[in-house]
């Protein structure tokens, strides 16, 4: 009975992962736990990234990333299929975010604006995944993360999933419901203040 189980288990996991994920959400919404959790296993790293490279801190991204999922799940529902269930996760996760930040300004644990602060947050990107255009390593590297850590939460979290998740700009105005044109300007804004940035602590970006 057990090896039947088991040999279950595996077929099942298997018929999953064949599946796309708006075929997951249906059958998580029909109280499928086991296709949400194939959800989860997909999205779990790029998630996890994403609200690391906006909060900076391994643990608060950790615990945004786990929210996230658990409103996923609590609102699977609702997931109208107007956009790709990869950019309603993105979008719960930058709220997630966002809601973090806020809490932490009411409490005057973030000063924005203030360059030892956000020296302090230093940004990292995913493992898997390399900030583009930048060609040294080491300190140069260093500096240029907290320069993008050092930016506000609006264009910080249009440059993270622009360079580091390497969303599309669609991908990026459907996850924030922005105009395209609005996440062009934010990116070219980001950028802009990031060569600032990068200037005056003299590192060159190829």
């Amino acid at each position: 009975m057990a090896d039947f189980e088991a040999k279950l288990a595996v077929a099942t996991s298997l018929m999953f992962k064949e599946l796309a994920d708006e075929q997951l959400v249906e059958l998580a919404v029909r109280d499928d736990p086991e296709a949400f959790g194939e959800i989860v296993r997909r999205w779990e790293r790029k998630i996890f990234a994403l609200c690391f490279g906006m909060l900076g801190r391994e643990d608060e991204a950790r615990d945004a990333a786990q929210e996230a999922f658990i409103s996923a799940y609590r609102n699977i529902s609702r997931f109208r299929g107007d956009a790709k269930v990869s950019s309603w996760l993105h979008r719960i996760a930058v709220n997630q975010c966002l809601t973090v930040k806020r809490r932490q300004k009411s409490r005057s644990e973030e000063y924005l604006g203030d360059e030892d602060e956000a020296e302090s947050r230093v940004f990292v990107a995913s493992p898997a995944v390399s900030p583009k255009n930048i060609a040294e390593k080491g300190e140069r590297l260093k500096l240029v993360r907290q320069a993008v850590g050092a930016l506000p939460s609006e264009l910080r979290e249009v440059i993270v999933m622009k360079e580091f998740e390497e969303m599309t700009f669609q991908e990026i105005a459907d996850t924030l419901e922005l105009p395209l044109s609005t996440v062009k300007s934010r990116l070219y804004t980001a950028l802009k203040q990031l060569k600032l940035r990068l200037e005056r602590i003299s590192v060159e970006v190829v």
